[in-house]
């Protein structure tokens, strides 16, 4: 006898009860070879917790032995959170209180380094980043001098500007 079917159609079982992606990853978190699903997904909200300054500066962070490693994208930024870490170590603490799957994210230290690895952005919206400006001179000028050397090199200055319009 095979399952009750709410809907068939050309041979196939279409039951409308079936699992979502989510309950399929919910329940695959819950596996202790996945556990490291569960922690990233905590990091990830951790990071979320900070100021949109720190989620810029953060590429990713993991804790090992009761310690925060903290992995920035550039040196400017570990200079400025060293001066926070107390800040980094109270929202986490205060994270892993009111988060019940993330109680296991406890750390008495903070460490900041630098990552070559930098975290791709969400959507990137594309530009220019060399600036475009019209040529505002008319290259019409007098050369007054006797050199060679330095009438030919007003010269090609001339035909660029002319050339730049």
């Amino acid at each position: 006898m095979t399952a009750s079917c709410q809907y068939h159609t050309a041979k196939r079982c279409y039951n409308h009860a079936m699992k979502s992606a989510h309950t399929i990853l919910s329940h695959l978190q819950g596996q202790p070879q996945f556990r490291y699903l569960k922690r990233h997904e905590c990091y990830q909200k951790y990071i979320r917790l900070l100021g949109e300054k720190y989620q810029k500066a953060i590429a990713f962070v993991y804790i090992k032995q009761n310690t925060l490693f903290v992995a920035v994208t550039h040196p400017g930024f570990k200079m400025e959170l060293n001066y926070n870490k107390e800040v980094l170590k109270d929202i986490l603490s205060r994270f892993a209180l009111s988060e019940k799957n993330c109680s296991m994210l406890q750390a008495d230290k903070v460490v900041i380094f630098h990552s070559k690895y930098h975290k791709v952005p969400a959507h990137t919206e594309e530009s220019s980043t060399v600036p475009h400006y019209y040529e505002l001179a008319e290259g019409e000028f007098e050369v007054c001098t006797e050199n060679a050397k330095l009438q030919e090199k007003f010269e090609a200055i001339k035909k660029n500007i002319k050339k730049n319009r």
